[in-house]
């Protein structure tokens, strides 16, 4: 997987349009000044979308201490909610960029942004600047995640050759939250429907009941941390892939905030890579 680069974006971007993909899921379409510094990133790559208070149709992007290697404290009235997330898609011709959202409820920032967002709302997005591979090359391919994680596989296997193969395991809220999804692989294709994720997920029980490919393979893995950690230590130990075969992150934590459980989930992927 390539490095990034060191250069960051920093854009405050405004709702043109949404849309429900299914039930589930929404798609909020931005526009900006700064859209065609996106020109140069990867579809799927993580960025952080900063979420004003309510109140506050402005982005007061966070400013870093270098000579303390720390981000600068900012009053609790303006300072916005960080979510790690991914933009979707990009067109330079409507000016546009568009990031997918689950949408369950108003437990958290961006799930409650999404739901209420309309036209002329503002969001903020970072990250890195340049281009990075998502996945690595192979010949069969196990790709799994939540509905958190459908945005970044979607990329990958949109972007796999005709050659490759492989089997995709999804869950989602239920089955009218099944999505079409684009690619030249020959791809099989397994949805579970789970209507709450926070009391555990089936996905680690389905893996271990498939016949995995043995070489020539990678596996992507994104979903809620206890289901990550199993995968991966099943993957890793019991049918020894090699860490340049296994890409696997929790993106996030039952229970607690993405903030507050950061720590743990890299601590948790190094332990083992």
């Amino acid at each position: 997987m390539s490095p990034k680069s060191s250069k960051n974006i920093q854009a405050e971007l405004i709702v043109t349009r949404k849309e429900y993909l299914t039930p589930h899921y929404i798609r909020v379409y931005l526009t900006g000044e700064d859209i065609e510094l996106f020109d140069n990133t990867t579809i799927g790559v993580n960025n952080k979308i900063l979420i004003p208070p309510k109140g506050i149709n402005q982005i007061h992007f966070p400013e870093f201490d270098y000579e303390n290697m720390r981000w600068k404290p900012q009053p609790d009235e303006i300072r916005p909610f960080v979510r790690t997330y991914t933009h979707r898609g990009i067109d330079l011709n409507s000016k546009e960029i568009w990031i997918d959202f689950v949408a369950h409820g108003d437990e958290g920032p961006a799930s409650a942004w999404a739901i209420s967002a309309e036209k002329g709302d503002v969001l903020g997005v970072m990250m890195h600047d340049g281009k990075s591979e998502l996945y690595s090359q192979a010949k069969s391919y196990v790709l799994v995640g939540d509905a958190t994680a459908i945005p970044v596989i979607s990329a990958i296997l949109e972007d796999l050759p005709e050659s490759a193969k492989g089997v995709c395991v999804l869950e989602v809220h239920d089955r009218e939250d099944i999505q079409k999804i684009k690619t030249k692989a020959d791809i099989h294709f397994l949805w579970l429907f789970n209507a709450d994720p926070q009391k555990g997920s089936e996905l680690f029980e389905v893996i271990k009941g498939l016949s995995l490919p043995e070489e020539y393979k990678f596996g992507y893995v994104a979903a809620e941390f206890s289901t990550v950690k199993n995968i991966r230590n099943y993957l890793r130990k019991e049918l020894h892939w090699g860490q340049e075969e296994l890409y696997a992150y929790s993106y996030w934590k039952s229970g607690i905030a993405e903030d507050a459980s950061a720590a743990d989930r890299r601590k948790e992927k190094e332990s083992i890579d």
